[in-house]
């Protein structure tokens, strides 16, 4: 028992101090306020690097609050500046459509009046031809009661539908004060390649007062005649008639 317990000693303490002794760590001594302090102030600088990057990473992202609030402000202000514009150009557009459409009316209005005015001179032009050759008439003595002169038949917009217009004259001098007759029409047509002949007025005519005239010196004739809708007029002969007599008459042909 005296033998063994120096020897425990021995392996004891080569075990502290020797080979297989554990290793020494020699650390300097800080103490625990630094410590904490240090910690306290990696916290902080963590803290903020985290706020730092969900700021950086919102802005990215677009998710930040004041930014995207100015950012829809904006954008609402541009887009009701952009419906102002549009209401302008609306209320420009509608008042120029207004006033094209003015335009047109006044336009149509003068086409209108100009083609009135060119059917009246050329109406004059005939009443001054017809009075320039009236007076040499006279002078040869033609012994015709009355005469149709310028015949004109002219197609309307209704399909069927024609105008006639001459000039009729009373010849008859004192012996005739005033000449009253009747005018006919004899309308050539042809329809389904055949050949016909119209006379207007017809029996069936509702208005025949239409058709009797009252020539002093000289009269103007004129009216509208129908014809059946796919005749074609050929020729149109006008004749004045008195009592059932025939006194004048004049044909054209189309």
């Amino acid at each position: 028992m005296a033998t063994s317990s120096p020897s425990v000693r021995f392996k004891r303490l080569r075990q502290r101090f020797g080979i297989s002794a554990p290793k020494l760590a020699i650390r300097t001594h800080v103490a625990w306020y630094w410590r904490a302090l240090a910690l306290i102030a990696i916290l902080s600088l963590s803290l903020a690097l985290a706020a730092w990057i969900y700021d950086a990473g919102g802005r990215i992202a677009g998710f930040h609050g004041d930014e995207s609030s100015r950012e829809i402000q904006a954008l609402r202000n541009y887009v009701m500046e952009l419906d102002g514009e549009l209401t302008k150009l609306r209320s420009l557009a509608g008042s120029g459509e207004s006033s094209l459409q003015m335009e047109r009316a006044t336009q149509r209005q003068l086409s209108a009046q100009v083609k009135s005015l060119e059917l009246e001179n050329a109406a004059l032009k005939q009443d001054l031809a017809f009075f320039e050759g009236l007076m040499p008439a006279s002078e040869v003595g033609d012994d015709a009661v009355a005469k149709i002169d310028h015949l004109r038949i002219e197609p309307q917009s209704t399909a069927g539908e024609y105008r006639y217009r001459m000039l009729v004259v009373n010849n008859g001098g004192r012996q005739y004060r005033e000449f009253k007759g009747n005018l006919q029409l004899l309308v050539k047509v042809q329809q389904g390649g055949k050949d016909a002949i119209i006379i207007v007025p017809s029996g069936a005519e509702p208005n025949p007062q239409r058709f009797r005239f009252e020539v002093k010196h000289f009269h103007r004739l004129e009216g509208v005649f129908s014809i059946p809708v796919g005749a074609v007029i050929k020729s149109v002969e006008a004749r004045l008639l008195q009592e059932g007599v025939e006194r004048a008459k004049q044909s054209v042909t189309l």
